[in-house]
């Protein structure tokens, strides 16, 4: 019977121990369940805090807090409960710390755990939370704080009350808390980025929103001649109405930027610009472009898309080329004008808009409309303000001024120090007619600062068809000796240009001599008293 006892006894102790162990291995998987679970949720928020109430709820129910708490410090650097468990929400969010305060504020201040395993017993332990406990209980208690630390630096901590047991394992505890703090961080690291993200966003689309109105401020708009000073005085009557507005012009001449100009110097200009070319979109998709679709309204409609209409709500809707319209969407677009509502092609629903319209063409609505191409309703509904863009050969003062302003443009873009355009060259570019206006002249100089391997460009830089026009005096001159004198005759105005009139000055700038330059002049008919100022 003497020998029975002591294995029995060691059976006990065997099965004992067994117990603690699959005790212990299963509050490790439950840790693991919880870490994993909770992972899962930051990676699905988009707000994190809004997943850290759930986590001390877990807390409480699988792993023995009975009330907790995720404290993070603000931008007054005060330390604030952001989530609570077993307390009073509305009373525990009003309980501050300083950093360096009681327990919870030397947590963060020094970015390391405390453990209090009796918190009647610790005189650092302020318990401001006392009396917000949802479940009050007089049972000794103990308190876990780690901190939540980013880069180093304690953002925050997290605190916990655990009933106080004389054998209880406290560094397993500070190491569950501390991977929760960490996970904690990382998504808070990760929130800070984003939020820093939008507010870059947020800034770079204010600024750009700015340098579009500076842009497209009229004032801005190069051109001084009295057309163009018709033009600013009616973008300034129209700009801040809500009126539809019609640009005519030849192509080339800036009607887009006039449009521009209207919306960003009206009441919508913080609202979208929103601009459809009508000639380069076909019959069958300027429609759907326009009002937009619905899933399933025709082959290949795999969702929903919204229209140029919708897009521009609240802001303004530009139409280039509206006179390219066909007949069937010009019905359609008068409705819009007139009611300010619409269907989406293949829909049913009635879309109501606040757009402003503006629309210009290249072409002659009125011979449109007696050929049966221009519904003259829409007409009459479009000619609410017409504003008249004035080709460039109407503009023969501001020939010049556009030329430099596009010579510092592509000398920017390029790469090239171009200080000047040669007297010969501005009398070629305005004794040009200007076919395609502005944008004709924009590309010349373009390529007139790419091919001038000098600091000065040169008749002989422009394009062929300038150097041929008449009144650029190379009109059928094809010999060699033409082309010489022409290009010494260039030379001989530059040099006099820059020594304002004085042959002795000009014959030094060209290693000459000022009877030979005074030759030159008398052959070439060059007049000095031009050059002098």
């Amino acid at each position: 019977m003497s020998a029975i006892v002591p294995k029995d006894a060691e059976k006990a102790r065997v099965s004992a121990k067994s117990n603690e162990l699959h005790t212990r291995e299963r509050r490790e998987v439950r840790k693991l369940t919880t870490l994993m679970e909770f992972g899962r949720q930051l990676m699905d928020s988009t707000n994190p805090k809004t997943t850290f109430s759930h986590l001390l709820e877990t807390l409480g129910r699988y792993h023995g807090i009975i009330r907790s708490f995720i404290m993070l410090v603000g931008a007054d650097e005060k330390i604030r409960i952001e989530a609570s468990h077993g307390l009073a929400d509305d009373a525990s969010r009003r309980v501050t710390y300083r950093i360096g305060e009681g327990v919870v504020g030397r947590v963060v201040e020094s970015g390391k755990p405390v453990v209090v395993p009796r918190t009647s017993q610790e005189p650092l332990l302020l318990n401001r939370l006392r009396g917000q406990e949802l479940s009050p209980t007089k049972k000794e208690m103990s308190f876990i704080c780690v901190p939540i630390l980013i880069s180093g630096k304690a953002v925050g901590a997290i605190g916990a009350d655990r009933i106080y047991k004389e054998e209880r394992d406290y560094d397993r505890t500070t190491k569950f808390l501390s991977v929760v703090a960490a996970m904690i961080a990382q998504s808070l690291k990760v929130e800070q980025r984003v939020a820093a993200d939008k507010q870059q966003l947020l800034d770079e689309n204010i600024h750009l929103k700015q340098e579009l109105r500076e842009r497209y401020d009229f004032s801005r708009i190069v051109g001084n001649s009295n057309p163009m000073r018709q033009v600013y005085q009616q973008v300034t009557q129209v700009a801040r109405t809500n009126t539809t507005v019609l640009i005519r012009g030849e192509s080339g001449t800036g009607k887009e930027m006039i449009a521009q100009a209207i919306h960003y110097n009206s009441l919508r200009a913080g609202k979208p610009f929103v601009k459809v070319s009508c000639a380069a979109l076909p019959e069958t998709l300027i429609e759907s472009e326009l009002f937009g679709y619905e899933k399933g309204a025709f082959t290949g409609a795999q969702a929903r898309k919204k229209g140029r209409f919708e897009l521009a709500d609240g802001g303004t809707l530009f139409l280039d080329e509206i006179g390219d319209l066909d007949l069937s969407t010009q019905v359609k677009l008068l409705r819009v004008l007139q009611e300010r509502e619409f269907e989406r092609l293949g829909g049913t629903e009635t879309i109501k808009v606040n757009v402003r319209v503006i629309v210009a063409t290249n072409k002659d609505l009125e011979q449109a409309i007696t050929n049966g191409q221009f519904r003259e309703d829409l007409y009459y509904r479009l000619n609410v303000f017409a504003i008249f863009m004035p080709p460039l050969r109407e503009r023969k003062p501001d020939i010049l001024l556009l030329a430099e302003h596009f010579v510092e443009k592509f000398e920017r873009e390029h790469g090239k120090r171009i200080k000047r355009i040669s007297t010969p060259a501005i009398d070629m570019l305005t004794s040009y007619h200007w076919p395609g206006n502005v944008r004709e002249l924009e590309n010349v100089i373009e390529r007139s600062v790419l091919v001038c391997e000098s600091n000065v460009i040169h008749g002989h830089h422009l394009p062929p068809t300038l150097q041929t026009a008449e009144g650029s005096d190379t009109v059928n001159r094809t010999s060699l000796v033409s082309a010489i004198e022409a290009y010494e005759r260039d030379l001989i105005q530059d040099a006099l240009k820059t020594a304002r009139g004085n042959r002795a000055k000009a014959a030094k700038i060209l290693d000459s001599t000022e009877r030979i330059i005074g030759y030159k002049v008398k052959k070439y008919g060059i007049s000095c008293d031009r050059y002098r100022m």
